[in-house]
């Protein structure tokens, strides 16, 4: 099936990589290199006449496997194309979203129906031949009606659509409960399985399901799914899909050959992963342990910044379900109009902004609407109109949510109710509505895979909203923190989220062509004598302090070194950082804070990220760090125009090449490059096209001999001379402030007494409190220093904590800035010890009822391990 060109060029290529340094894994593997040469040369030719799963299955390997394989052989940074990287991604995310699609499917179709049923069921109604039908049938729904094919939450809502459309038509015999009693209500109520001649399938499906919501109520509540958003995929896209596709027969159930032959169209249009083969369990589909981790959801490449934290294992489903079952019941008690605690803040204001706010609110909604249709497409014409509304709506709800928490802060910080110079200030507002409207997006947008967050991007991931909202990437980063501070309810996930965005800004969005951080930096240069740097190198070493609120990088300067403002930093007199302040002639123009704090968080990244790949390639060389680091640091603080339109980690390397050169260290650029590809969150466009003048881009190599040496040569030759520059300090690593603390947590007033976040994550539909269903390793810890004893420790838990409470109170009475004491881990009801599991008290919770049960089979346990003569364990897991 491959052209003449494609095979030729292949070849050349499979030479160049047989010839090739440390090319051995390629010549020990020469049907898998030369599967993948074709592989690339057809893209890069637009001349793929095979399928993926096709060239899968002729050089035997599996998705996984040819991916590993694939960025092995990348060994010179011109093997791989961009094109041929975007190509990899968008296959790698479908075959994530399709494998935990399948697994979910799988696991929730053996939930449903009986794995032996009654005789009475005909053979054509098999659980093998049910499986396939409905499998088929889905995946001709997701290719036809979704264009955005690795959605993972609205692919899934689609699966239950199919779900609750084939349970209705099949016996009741067939299945477990509760979905055999309510078929067989449907049957008892009248309304058939199977239509009756000459009926519109449309409008008796469509009044089906109005009349009769049982079933998806019970998939919706299983799998923590929101009802309407399912209801309105079931109508605005899968009935629809059934009356157009015309692939059911007289019994109401699709054709298998009618959609087989559909989706077989479909499939070889696309040329990519014939996803029928999970039925079988293909080899060529089944995942590889070391090749892909998204299994266990354990990263291949662990940040080193980041404490290691095992997660117990959740699918992707359920992890997706579950964040946006929190983000849901966050946004619960919240509206998409302002409250009143709002209208009063509003109110105060010398200039009211309340008009303002609610028309800026409403003018975003229909740019959000068009520009959301645009990306999704056509396909996505209705279910994408729905899902725009939706989503933008619990923007809003979370975007005055948060404006509510910040303006309480403030006044608590400041004392002060007018809040007008910031209620006023539309890049503030926008800012704060993109960032509201981004955590939802990406709540909803999550992918199967998020190992690999370059992988886990699609055409509305982050920067995608700074488009919409016509944002410059350095403003939105000046939200970030202030957003998270006062959201406390936000999930991990998301919190990790907006981390990555603002390192995303901050390592390039921000340094692109006509951002507001040049004229701010041009600003701080212009200063008197033009000695004043954005940050002092001086002050690297010192500890961040995370204490900047929104108001305070929105509005800086606001007051002159010398003395106070007459007003409070929020007045109407303050000056935002864009706009030169009207400061008296003996006074020095303040620094601007966003631009101080921006460096200080850049030098820290930039740091961290140095460090990390120097750790890879010149540990034994630890003299070379903070040569490497000073000219990094002097490249990023005088040489910013180097940084424009270009990335942190361009940089970083150059300079790493540089010093090793002028060192006479050998290091060259492809091993670079190659431990560069196994750090965290990087992109192999990031050094396969970069900058090199207007228009033009070219390798980091090309970079480096064009660009960064004629302008840094003098400076790099100073490391050779005896008189080398003075060393910048090494920046001060603080714990991240995004970060959640891994490690036990002691309570204050010298007890003995460590808290640890539960890990685990949530089934919402028992509840926000409740934990999912654990295995028998992971139920519960308990661990106060000794042994697992009776009920009497939990007295003395309960006692030394409020007396912990006790000396906070005594304390805050002494010094007005006293912590505020803890509340208390109950472990009783109303004085009632339940520690024992003797007694259970009617309006006692499930677990703790489970708690009582469980304390008490530990406890004859412990006797009987004591009795045995064997040593006992300070911390027990059930």
């Amino acid at each position: 099936k491959v052209s003449e060109s494609v095979r030729e060029k292949a070849w050349k290529t499979y030479e160049s990589l047989s010839a090739a340094d440390g090319a051995l894994a390629c010549n020990k593997k020469k049907k898998e290199t030369w599967g993948v040469c074709i592989f690339i040369v057809a893209i890069d030719l637009d001349e793929v006449t095979f399928t993926f799963t096709e060239l899968l299955k002729s050089i035997n390997i599996s998705v996984c496997t040819f991916f590993q394989f694939l960025k092995e052989v990348d060994v010179n940074m011109d093997t791989v194309s961009t094109k041929v990287d975007s190509t990899v991604s968008r296959l790698k995310k479908k075959y994530d979203v399709l494998f935990a699609l399948y697994h979910k499917f799988e696991r929730t179709c053996g939930l449903i129906y009986l794995e032996q049923p009654s005789s009475e069921i005909s053979a054509e109604l098999s659980s093998v031949l049910v499986l396939k039908n409905y499998w088929i049938t889905f995946l001709l729904a997701k290719g036809k009606v979704l264009q955005v094919e690795d959605d993972l939450v609205i692919s899934f809502q689609l699966l239950l659509c199919v779900l609750d459309y084939f349970i209705k038509l099949s016996p009741p015999a067939m299945l477990k409960e509760p979905y055999k009693s309510s078929v067989s209500a449907v049957t008892v109520n009248g309304s058939a399985r199977t239509p009756r001649r000459g009926q519109n399938r449309s409008s008796r499906t469509a009044k089906q399901l109005d009349t009769d919501t049982k079933i998806i109520e019970i998939l919706c509540k299983e799998h923590d799914c929101n009802l309407d958003e399912v209801k309105n995929v079931y109508f605005t896209s899968f009935i629809p899909f059934l009356n157009s596709a015309g692939i059911v027969a007289s019994n109401g159930l699709p054709e298998v050959e009618v959609i087989l032959k559909q989706y077989d169209e479909l499939y070889l249009k696309n040329k990519d992963i014939d996803a029928r083969l999970f039925l079988n369990h293909d080899e060529t589909l089944q995942p590889d342990v070391i090749a892909c981790s998204q299994l266990e959801r354990t990263p291949l490449k662990n940040n080193p910044d980041e404490e290691i934290n095992i997660i117990l294992p959740q699918t992707p489903v359920r992890a997706a379900m579950n964040n946006i079952q929190q983000l849901i019941m966050i946004l619960n008690s919240a509206t998409d109009k302002p409250s009143d605690t709002l209208i009063m803040y509003f109110n105060n204001c010398t200039v009211n902004p309340k008009d303002s706010i609610l028309k800026r609110v409403e003018s975003f909604e229909n740019i959000f609407k068009k520009k959301f249709a645009e990306a999704v497409g056509q396909g996505w014409a209705e279910i994408g109109s729905q899902a725009s509304i939706w989503r933008y709506k619990l923007g809003v709800c979370l975007y005055y949510r948060v404006m509510e928490s910040m303006l309480k802060s403030e006044e608590e910080r400041l004392s002060v109710q007018n809040f007008s110079k910031l209620l006023n200030d539309n890049i503030f507002h926008t800012s704060l509505l993109a960032c509201a409207v981004e955590v939802v997006m990406a709540t909803y947008g999550r992918n199967a895979s998020q190992s690999d967050s370059t992988s886990a991007e699609t055409d509305l991931s982050f920067p995608w909203i700074l488009n919409v909202f016509d944002l410059k990437a350095f403003d939105f980063y000046k939200v970030i923190e202030s957003f998270i501070r006062a959201e406390p309810s936000l999930t991990r996930e998301m919190i990790k989220h907006l981390e990555h965005c603002e390192h995303r800004i901050m390592e390039s969005l921000a340094w692109q062509s006509g951002s507001p951080l040049f004229d701010l930096i041009k600003q701080s240069k212009e200063r008197e004598g033009q000695t004043d740097q954005p940050e002092p190198t001086s002050t690297l070493n010192m500890p961040l302090q995370h204490n900047h609120t929104a108001a305070d990088l929105y509005l800086s300067p606001v007051k002159s070194p010398k003395k106070k403002a007459p007003g409070p930093p929020l007045s109407a007199t303050s000056t935002p950082d864009v706009q030169p302040a009207v400061i008296p002639q003996t006074q020095k123009p303040q620094k601007s804070t966003s631009l101080s704090l921006f460096y200080k968080k850049v030098y820290l990244l930039a740091y961290r990220r140095l460090h990390t790949l120097f750790l890879h390639l010149l540990s034994e060389y630890p003299d070379l760090e903070p040569l490497i680091w000073t000219l990094f640091q002097h490249t990023l603080q005088n040489e910013y125009e180097l940084m424009r339109d270009r990335h942190l980690d361009q940089i970083m390397m150059c300079s790493m090449y540089g010093i090793c050169k002028v060192k006479n260290v050998d290091l060259r650029f492809k091993i670079i490059v190659s431990a560069y590809k196994e750090l965290c969150n990087t992109n192999q466009e990031t050094f396969k096209r970069v900058l090199i003048r207007e228009e033009q881009y070219d390798s980091i190599i090309v970079f480096y001999n064009l660009v960064f040496m004629q302008k840094l040569k003098t400076n790099i030759l100073q490391y050779a001379s005896s008189r080398p520059p003075t060393l910048s300090p090494i920046p001060h690593i603080p714990r991240s402030p995004y970060q959640f603390s891994n490690s036990p947590r002691r309570v204050p007033a010298g007890n003995n007494i460590y808290i640890s976040p539960l890990k685990s994550p949530y089934k919402f539909s028992d509840g926000f409190q409740s934990p999912t269903k654990m295995t028998p390793r992971s139920r519960i810890l308990v661990s106060i220093g000794e042994s697992f004893g009776t009920s009497e420790k939990f007295q003395k838990i309960n006692q030394m904590l409020c007396n912990s409470e006790c000396q906070l109170k005594r304390s805050a009475e002494v010094g007005a800035a006293a912590p505020k004491p803890l509340k208390r881990l109950r472990f009783d009801i109303e004085g009632q010890d339940e520690a024992d599991g003797s007694k259970h008290l009617p309006q006692e919770s499930k677990f703790q009822q489970k708690l009582a049960e469980m304390t008490s089979t530990r406890t004859r346990m412990q006797k009987q391990k004591l009795n045995d003569g064997n040593d006992t364990s300070a911390s027990e897991e059930k």
